[in-house]
Order: structure tokens, then C-alpha cells, then sequence
């Protein structure tokens, strides 16, 4: 092999200069492309899925061969790089270049260190490299993977609302199949926009039966005490925040995410004011206190309407 003279020197210079150029050309197209929904443009944070996803273990892989395309996020530099690991700022050119030259001059670098969760991977030390064996066109990366649990699968191009979205729908799955909610209320509509909702349900029922068992001589069925929580608590709530169109000051949430709120903040007012505070004046007390304002015509005829097409619908 020829010596790497310096002549090889400063041509890798000026090769490495045109291909950051030509990188954050790229990167400057893919973000007008992208222009309105900047969120399928940007790198997933490793920490902000760690706390979607909560995993309970994490295990040493070793070095493996990993697939550039399924690296999706970073855990700290997810700010400077887009989704295809393209820079976003001038200021990563400098160290950006100096890796991009060792490519070019055959320079073996140290693997890249990445954590892996849901299938997908996430750098921890390494971004750079990353960034240029994607924009030399490699398809595979040398790498030392630290691998964390998890029961939802991420994909490529998947955003951090997608990823909540679907560990809520994963919830809703296990929730329905371990209580069989549908099939005891009829209601397949327990519908929420956080994670860890089904969780708090599952615990007002208990607490629910908790009460119906004071009052019974046997231990009562959970499957009872569901019934009843539904017929008794949930639904009366609910019936109030459709009938009153509360929800019209909370947009972009479910009648049953307003349950939950309202249930906590109607604890809150029967310490303050008593145990024989309503729970129509709580939900009533929360929407003023929290919710968006919007002119009662505007609630009154959204109110009207969604009861004449229920009406029709019956």
C-alpha cells in the first residue's frame, strides 16, 4: 500500500469539506421537506423513550454488527443531528470533518456505543461516526450494544407521540384482555391520551370493591365490583362531562381522561368543603378552573348537535 503522503493529506481535507457540504445540503432539504411536521425530522431522544417505554432491565450485548438504518435516536446529541443522522448546525463540521478524514484515509476507528430497546438503536457515544457512515452510504456499523427491555416494538421514522400512542394502545390491549372490560360493560371507548391511565382505573375499581366488600358478608367478584364502578362511578361522570360539553374545554382529550382528573380534584374539594360536595359541581369547578375558555353558545350548540345525531342514531 502506498504511503499516506500529504498530497493524500489535503485532498481528504478538501474531500471531507465537500461532503459535510453536501450533507447539510441535504439536511437543509430534508428539513423544507419536513417543514410542516418537523417532528418526523428529528432524532428520537433516548431518554424521553426511556421514560415512555420504563424498562425494567437492561443487559451487556457485546460487539455487534448493527444495521445503520436502525439506529433512530441518540442520547444526547439527538438535538444536532436529523432523523437520517444528517448535521444540522455549521458547528459540527470541524469534528464531523476530522472523523469523515479517517475514513477516507482507512483510519480504524473505535466502535460506536449504542443502547438497543423495542428493537431500534440509540447512540451513546459515537454520533459522528454515525453521521458520516450514513452519508458515505454504509449499511452496517461496528458497534457495542447495551440492550434494555422492552414489549413495544419502535420503528424507523416513528415519532416520540407515535411511540406514546402506541404504548397507550398496547395498555388498552392488556387492560381489556385482563379485566374484560368490553364484554362485562359493553364499552370499547375507554379511550386515553397518557400513558398509565389503565393502571389508575384498574385501582379505583379496586378501591371500588374495596368498599362493596365492607358492605357484603363474602368477598365479592372483581369482575362485580367492575360492573358496578362503571354503572356508579364512571359512567354518571362521564354522562355529566358529555352532557354539559365540559370536554369542549379540554381539547384534544377523552371524556375519560377528564374522569380521571375530575375524580382526583373532587377529592381534593370534599377535604376542603366536605364529603357532601357533588361531583357535578366538581366537574363543573375543574373545567372553569382549568379548562380553555370557550363561549357557552359555542358549548351549547356542540352540545346540541351531538345529542340530535344521537338521537337519530338510536
Amino acid at each position: 500500500m502506498a504511503p499516506y503522503d500529504n498530497k493524500d493529506k489535503l485532498m481528504d481535507h478538501v474531500q471531507a469539506s465537500e461532503d459535510f457540504n453536501r450533507a447539510r445540503n441535504r439536511e437543509l432539504l430534508s428539513r423544507i421537506q419536513y417543514f410542516m411536521n418537523t417532528d418526523k425530522n428529528r432524532l428520537l431522544s433516548f431518554n424521553v423513550v426511556k421514560q415512555i417505554l420504563k424498562p425494567k432491565t437492561e443487559s451487556y450485548r457485546g460487539m455487534q454488527i448493527v444495521p445503520l438504518s436502525l439506529i433512530v435516536g441518540s442520547e444526547g446529541r439527538y438535538r444536532d443531528f436529523n432523523k437520517y443522522f444528517l448535521p444540522r448546525s455549521e458547528y459540527l463540521r470541524t469534528r464531523w470533518e476530522r472523523v469523515d478524514r479517517a475514513h477516507l484515509g482507512d483510519i480504524i476507528l473505535p466502535p460506536i456505543q449504542l443502547y438497543e430497546i423495542g428493537g431500534a438503536y440509540f447512540v451513546r457515544d459515537g454520533n459522528h461516526r454515525v453521521s458520516v457512515a450514513r452519508s458515505q452510504g454504509m449499511e452496517t456499523i461496528d458497534a457495542e450494544v447495551t440492550s434494555l427491555s422492552s414489549e413495544i416494538a419502535i420503528t424507523p421514522g416513528m415519532t416520540a407521540d407515535e411511540l406514546r400512542e402506541r404504548v397507550i394502545k398496547y395498555e388498552k390491549e392488556i387492560f381489556y384482555e385482563k379485566t374484560n372490560f368490553g364484554e362485562l360493560t359493553g364499552d370499547f371507548d375507554l379511550d386515553f391520551t397518557t400513558i398509565g391511565r389503565y393502571d389508575v382505573i384498574y385501582n379505583h375499581i379496586l378501591v371500588h370493591k374495596y368498599y362493596l366488600n365492607q358492605q357484603s358478608a363474602g368477598e365479592l367478584p372483581f369482575s362485580e365490583a367492575l360492573v358496578s364502578w362503571y354503572q356508579k362511578v364512571y359512567r354518571p361522570i362521564t354522562d355529566i362531562i358529555k352532557q354539559e360539553g365540559l370536554y369542549l374545554n379540554f381539547p384534544g382529550n377523552s371524556p375519560s381522561d377528564l374522569y380521571v382528573w375530575i375524580v382526583k380534584h373532587w377529592d381534593f374539594l370534599k377535604k376542603k368543603y366536605g364529603v357532601h360536595y357533588s361531583i357535578a359541581d366538581a366537574a363543573r369547578d375543574f373545567s372553569v378552573k382549568y379548562g380553555k375558555n370557550r363561549s357557552k353558545f359555542l358549548r351549547f350548540f356542540a352540545v346540541f348537535l351531538d345529542r340530535l345525531f344521537n338521537r337519530k342514531a338510536g
